[in-house]
């Protein structure tokens, strides 16, 4: 029982089965959840030294919620208002502040507003305007760009790529296949400093140029694995020669689907005849604008990250020797490609995407 200074606790059921649900639920606040332990074992009879030794907690903690329960009940275990300067800031301004960020340009002319353009037109501080942005999530200091096909084939396109995406023919074997062209051998002006404890690696901002080569790729999404060619031009004749690499790299009973965009040199006459004799390659051109549909372009992302960014070439011959030495690594250790969207989620994205559009009145 509880001592002589303690008061007793009775909970009626209501109260019982909140002060459990806090108690148990892995989302309540650790505070909270240990309030409702100590009433829930006060209830139960025990004393504060009791409660206290079996929650690891000083008898005062104990003392204090059960007298705060017996007091204000369930609304006595939350906090109260902690002492402080007021709020100098009302709704109001902080409405104001919001509202012209999203609807007025600075009267400056500016594209955009600062914080401190913000602060000067609306009489608060800086810092406080920042807090504000922050608390909304807005950053009008940053821009994104995108890009809408005007593909008059779009939705067929779409359907016909990802049909071969997410169910490909049998006995078939899916390449995505592209072109990075014009990848420049670089050699800095001066010598790359090494990476150091505390100091990023270090190189200059400017580079002499030593050539150029184009990089031809065919990706196989569900392998990762890559087939790839570097050639010095960027013709329909260098896209045949990879065709025909294609073709003796890949066993001879599987039809080809290869997913490429509209770029001209992939549509010549020469390359449509080669095509008509080799009846196994089956093309699937993405929309235009749409090279995000093409899964190489991941890979190519991949390549130019981890290989070329931060690599120096002091010729084509060893930059080209450069890729090729990595592109053998990667095919040693491949990784998939998963495409995840339906057809029907992307057209639906893009639709909701082009209502906000009209919608805001730009």
């Amino acid at each position: 029982m509880p001592g002589p200074s303690a008061d007793p606790i009775e909970l009626s059921s209501a109260e019982r089965a909140v002060l459990e649900g806090w108690a148990r639920r892995r989302k309540t606040a650790q505070a909270l959840a240990l309030r409702s332990r100590i009433v829930l074992a006060c209830a139960d009879g025990g004393t504060n030294s009791g409660v206290a030794a079996e929650l690891g907690i000083t008898r005062g903690t104990v003392a204090k919620w059960r007298e705060r329960f017996a007091v204000d009940r369930l609304e006595g275990l939350s906090d109260e208002a902690r002492p402080g300067a007021p709020r100098k800031v009302t709704d109001a301004q902080v409405e104001a502040v919001i509202a012209r960020t999203l609807e007025e340009k600075p009267p400056n002319g500016d594209t955009h507003w600062t914080s401190r353009s913000m602060a000067r037109a609306s009489g608060l501080s800086q810092s406080t305007v920042s807090r504000m942005w922050r608390a909304f999530g807005l950053k009008p200091h940053l821009v994104e760009t995108w890009k809408l096909s005007t593909d008059p084939l779009f939705v067929d396109n779409v359907r016909d790529v990802v049909g071969v995406y997410l169910d490909p023919p049998e006995k078939a074997i899916v390449l995505c296949v592209d072109e990075k062209s014009q990848v420049q051998a670089l050699d800095r002006t001066a010598p790359v400093l090494p990476l150091m404890p505390g100091t990023p690696q270090r190189m200059t901002h400017d580079y002499v140029r030593h050539g150029t080569t184009s990089l031809f790729a065919a990706l196989d999404p569900t392998s990762g694995s890559v087939i790839a060619q570097t050639f010095r031009r960027h013709r329909h004749q260098e896209f045949l020669r990879f065709l025909k690499l294609i073709d003796s790299s890949v066993p001879k009973g599987y039809d080809l689907h290869l997913v490429l965009d509209n770029y001209a040199t992939h549509k010549t006459p020469a390359v449509k005849n080669w095509l008509l004799r080799h009846p196994r390659f089956h093309l699937h051109f993405t929309p235009t604008s749409a090279s995000w549909m093409n899964l190489v372009e991941r890979w190519f992302a991949e390549l130019t990250t981890r290989k070329l960014r931060r690599s120096t070439h002091r010729s084509v011959v060893e930059l080209e020797a450069d890729i090729r030495r990595w592109i053998n690594a990667w095919n040693k250790d491949p990784k998939p490609f998963v495409w995840a969207k339906t057809a029907d989620e992307i057209l639906e994205t893009l639709a909701a995407y082009c209502q906000r559009i009209n919608d805001s009145g730009q």
